[in-house]
This record gives structure tokens, C-alpha cells and sequence, in this order.
């Protein structure tokens, strides 16, 4: 089946997983290394509203920014030419081949790590939108990873409700939830976590 194109000016939730379910992090190293090619390769051409790195899958919430709104002093590709127009589907694709190649001789393994094209999925309204960040950030709970949200370090559900300095769109995200206490309370409800997923996949 052939992707859908990621277009400037969208909400999308990006999604992927090791080929096979094989496990894409193995150690606190892997997972701080995914997210300094993500701050290289992304963050120049979206802004991140939430994310989640689990063992063997990530999903992450971006909107895509348009083309006169990206700087292209920001694209780090060191002393490789940037090129005339800036496409985010190829700047997904160089995260996820700098990631594997570097996961690769790591572990001295050959082939694939993902699976062969990333999942993107429009989001096109606001229930959505929330239930989504509420999926995301319920993950690791949901794979008994852990019993608390803010317990888990490799997603951005600690970040927003945080006063920290962040890159994360705190503020926007916490306006779909119109207050921090009500984004608090709404995650640690006991939503149906299967009935959302169904919802989100359909």
C-alpha cells in the first residue's frame, strides 16, 4: 500500500515499530540518541505536541510546518547540501536511516530495523486530537512498563506538566485540556484504552 504524503500546514500521528516487533532500544543510549537525530531532522520542519519511545515502537504527534516558516540554517546536516525544498517525509526518512544505521553497527547487525514505511495518520479534529496525546502518553502504562505516567522517562507526558524549558508545544497542548490539572486528571482517568486505540486505528 502506498503512504500517504505528509503535507505542510497538518497534524499528524507518526508511528512505527521494529521489523518483526524486533526491539529498537536496548539501552538508555539508544533512546537519547533517537531523540538528538530528532532534534537534527524534525524539529526544524515540525512542532512536537507528544511522543512515546517504547522497546520496540514510538509513536509521535506533530504538526508539519509550512516551508516559508522553516529556517533553513536550522537543518544541521553538517556538510551535507541542504536541499532547494525542504520535503518532512525525507527528513522522517533520514532520522529513521541515521537511527538504524548507527543501531546496526552498534549491535553488529545487518538489514532492516523498521518496518519499510512509517506510519502517518491525519489528525483532523479536536476528540481526536486529545484522545491521541491520551494514547500516547498511556502507553508504557498500558504495556506494564509502568504504573505511573510521569514514572516513565521516554515520553513527553513529564515534559508538559513540567515548568521546565521545553520545545514541546506545552502551552497548546494543555489549551486542548483547557487547564494543566484538567490534562492531569483526563490521563490518569480510567479511559478505556482499547476502545481509543479501536477509535484512533479505524
Amino acid at each position: 500500500m502506498k503512504s500517504i504524503p505528509i503535507e505542510e500546514g497538518k497534524f499528524y500521528h507518526i508511528y512505527n515499530r521494529g521489523i518483526n516487533g524486533c526491539t529498537i532500544f536496548n539501552e538508555k543510549e539508544n533512546y537519547i540518541y533517537f531523540l538528538k537525530l530528532y532534534e537534527k531532522y524534525i524539529e526544524p520542519v515540525a512542532e512536537t505536541y507528544a511522543w512515546c519511545l517504547m522497546k520496540n515502537h514510538f509513536h509521535l504527534l506533530v504538526y508539519i510546518k509550512f516551508e516559508s516558516d522553516i529556517k533553513t540554517s536550522d537543518l544541521l546536516y553538517n556538510t551535507v547540501e541542504v536541499p532547494k525544498k525542504i520535503n518532512a517525509s525525507s527528513q522522517f526518512s533520514h532520522l529513521f536511516n541515521s537511527y538504524s544505521q548507527a543501531f546496526n553497527k552498534k549491535y553488529k547487525r545487518t538489514g532492516s530495523l523498521f518496518e519499510a514505511n512509517f506510519e502517518r495518520k491525519p489528525v483532523e479534529n479536536k476528540i481526536y486530537f486529545r484522545d491521541l496525546i491520551f494514547y500516547i502518553h498511556n502507553n508504557p502504562v498500558h504495556h506494564q512498563i509502568t504504573e505511573r505516567l510521569q514514572d516513565y522517562s521516554w515520553s513527553s507526558y513529564g515534559s508538559v506538566i513540567s515548568i521546565k524549558p521545553t520545545k514541546l508545544q506545552r502551552e497548546n497542548i494543555i489549551g486542548h485540556f483547557d487547564t494543566a490539572q484538567n490534562f492531569i486528571d483526563y490521563h490518569n482517568n480510567k479511559h478505556d484504552f482499547n476502545s481509543i486505540a479501536g477509535l484512533l486505528f479505524d
